[in-house]
């Protein structure tokens, strides 16, 4: 029995583990074509049932199973193939909780035993079959009944006696039942365990010993675990290498961690997410140190790789409702060698009037329909090795819907200063001159202000994220200083929040809430384009793009100094490249300085369809308004890359 322990040990510690064999999953055969140079055979496992998870442990510990697309030269070759497989196949057995499990084998029906016997006349039998048939193998399993696990118990290597139900959740440990005696089992619960130290500032935790107890009798199995947790440590010095293009100091500067802080796995995993903003830096690597320091700290290494300086983007998205349109950008990552980013970006569109979009086809194209952007934007991060970045913003922009045409130049310098990974807030100056025709005619206009924002953004991804929240507050007062100015104060504010309700995150609820407020002015003096309106693909989806608004006495929108708006979605993943995503929904602009209900809500239900790739998810949302009033789409389709919010 002893020996059975220690293979046994072998077993759970890893001694199986094999690469998976992906090939054959796509298109290739699953067996060898019989040739005058090999033995080509076929190859089955018999006794499995319908233990799909078993079956898999058995190819993937066969050398017979696994090489069966490599005839060997001779019989004999063949032969001594399968009497190899038999400690394998006796691992991947005891390995998924089979330990009363027998194995035997025939080659072209001649069996062939774990110590060699018959292996001679099943070669000869095989070399009948030389380069005319494929030479039948057969395993036959008696697996006997699955072991469970029944206690596992955890041992402080320094103490020599339990370990410390605080330091490891007792739950985790003692669970009844426990389940099937699996190596994988136990493995995984292994690393549960280690990562739940390494969170409470033991990141040299390790196990040490494992000993298990197989009862034949009650067909259940015990394990004993030692773990050493070494000792609780904080953060050490952090060593940054791996870019020689991009100033060290403007790594750092990402690089939240303080020297002697308790060390946290989320701490590090935050630090490779922050370092990853610049965008002059491709791969981000962090790594613990071997040993602790002098202090009783443990070193991190952060270790870069640089992203191609220059990128060209082009993306397009089509709406039924609002067209298509289009956005191409130039950039540049790291212009003067301190990850400066220069982006110069256009985008076009067709404008939506009189309810429908003005591109019918080619041959409706004209200039006086198209609406967009051109622009530049410039970011120096850690201005002087700081904290604190650099951005500026200009534009030239040019728009038309059915309530009011604008185009305007707009210009911002700002100074932004990052607190943490996850909180930052900036002050700038902006300026906008420009022209707008509406209800109330022709009117030019400027502003002159100073925006201030604060951004908090705890969420795991940026296009598709499954935790944490996003939050945003921009209040921007104006002063008439300028010719044609004006004085007012607006304000915008969104939080949008996600939650998984799973671990593999294949469940998401996601929801958004947004409003905004301008005060100190009318609607008639507010320029179109910075009045509130409600509507379109980041929105409230299914209605024409900023559709919905206040009306005068004509019925026609005027935009509004207030809006409310809001979205749920529930974020299912169905595959592993196909989600659906059901939402819901509402908004609404006011011509009040703070929302008051007048106007009601206007709703949106839809479904949306998901394609995960490598860059983000494609999304095609079909919504359908509620309560559609006269003249309004009856539906909305919206395709583009990313979440909707």
């Amino acid at each position: 029995m002893a020996a059975g322990v220690a293979l046994l040990c072998w077993v759970l510690s890893g001694g199986v583990g094999r690469a998976f064999d992906f090939f054959g999953l796509f298109g290739a055969p699953e067996q060898a074509t019989p040739t005058p140079n090999g033995i080509a055979y076929d190859v089955a496992f018999d006794g499995v049932g319908d233990d799909s998870r078993l079956s898999e442990a058995l190819k993937d510990a066969s050398n017979v199973w696994r090489l069966r697309l490599q005839p060997p030269s001779s019989g004999v070759s063949l032969s001594r193939r399968v009497v190899s497989d038999f400690p394998d196949l006796a691992n991947a057995l005891w390995a998924s909780g089979y330990f009363d499990a027998s194995v035997s084998v025939t080659v072209a029906g001649v069996a062939v035993t774990p110590e060699g016997s018959g292996a001679d006349a099943a070669g000869k039998a095989a070399e009948a079959s030389r380069g005319t048939a494929l030479v039948p193998i057969r395993y036959t399993i008696a697996p006997g009944p699955l072991y469970q696990l029944r206690n596992v118990v955890i041992y402080d290597a320094r103490t020599k006696g339990l370990m410390d139900p605080a330091l490891i959740d007792r739950a985790r440990m003692n669970a009844d039942p426990v389940g099937p005696a699996r190596a994988a089992t136990v493995r995984s619960t292994q690393t549960v365990w280690i990562d739940q130290l390494r969170a409470q500032s033991y990141p040299l935790a390790k196990v040490v010993d494992m000993q298990p107890v197989v009862d034949h009798r009650a067909h259940v199995m015990d394990v004993a675990v030692t773990i050493d947790p070494g000792p609780r440590a904080g953060i050490g010095a952090v060593t940054v290498k791996g870019s020689p293009g991009v100033d060290p100091r403007v790594i750092s500067s990402f690089i939240y961690l303080e020297e002697g802080e308790p060390y946290s796995p989320k701490r590090i995993l935050d630090t490779r997410n922050s370092v990853s903003q610049i965008e002059a830096i491709g791969g981000v690597r962090v790594e613990d140190g071997e040993r602790l320091d002098a202090n009783g700290n443990l070193p991190i290494l952060v270790e870069t790789s640089e992203r191609k300086r220059h990128a060209v983007a082009l993306a397009a998205m089509y709406s039924n409702v609002d067209g298509p349109s289009v956005r191409a950008s130039w950039t540049d990552r790291n212009l003067f060698g301190g990850a400066e980013r220069l982006r110069l970006d256009a985008q076009a569109g067709v404008a939506t009037i009189g309810g429908a979009s003005q591109f019918t086809g080619l041959s409706s194209f004209a200039w006086r329909n198209v609406v967009g952007r051109v622009g530049a934007s410039f970011v120096k991060p850690a201005l002087g090795g700081t904290r604190n970045d650099l951005l500026v913003d200009v534009a030239a922009i040019r728009e038309s819907t059915d309530y009011y045409y604008a185009s305007y130049l707009n210009a911002q310098v700002a100074l932004r200063h990052r607190f943490s990974e996850y909180l930052s807030a900036q002050i700038g100056v902006e300026a906008e001159a420009g022209r707008t025709v509406d209800l109330w005619g022709g009117h030019d206009y400027s502003l002159l202000g100073a925006p201030i924002a604060i951004n908090y953004d705890s969420t795991d991804s940026k296009l598709a994220p499954t935790q944490g929240v996003r939050a945003t507050l921009r209040v921007a007062p104006y002063i008439k200083a300028l010719p044609h100015g004006l004085t007012m104060v607006q304000s915008k504010a969104q939080v949008s929040t996600y939650y998984a309700i799973d671990e593999e995150a294949r469940y998401i609820l996601a929801g958004r809430i947004g409003a905004g407020s301008t005060v100190g002015a009318s609607i008639a003096d507010v320029p179109a384009n910075r009045r509130f309106f409600v509507g379109g693909g980041g929105s409230v989806r299914g209605y024409r793009y900023r559709s919905l608004s206040p009306h005068n006495g004509f019925d026609g929108p005027t935009g509004g100094l207030s809006y409310l708006e809001a979205s749920l979605e529930a974020r299912i993943r169905v595959t592993e490249t196909i989600g659906i995503v059901p939402f819901v929904d509402a908004g609404s602009a006011y011509d009040t300085a703070f929302p008051n209900f007048k106007s009601s809500l206007r709703e949106s239900v839809g479904l949306g369809l998901r394609y995960f790739t490598p860059i983000g998810p494609i999304r095609i949302d079909f919504a359908v308004p509620i309560a559609r009033r006269q003249g309004e789409s009856k539906f909305g389709v919206l395709i583009g890359v990313g979440e909707a919010f």
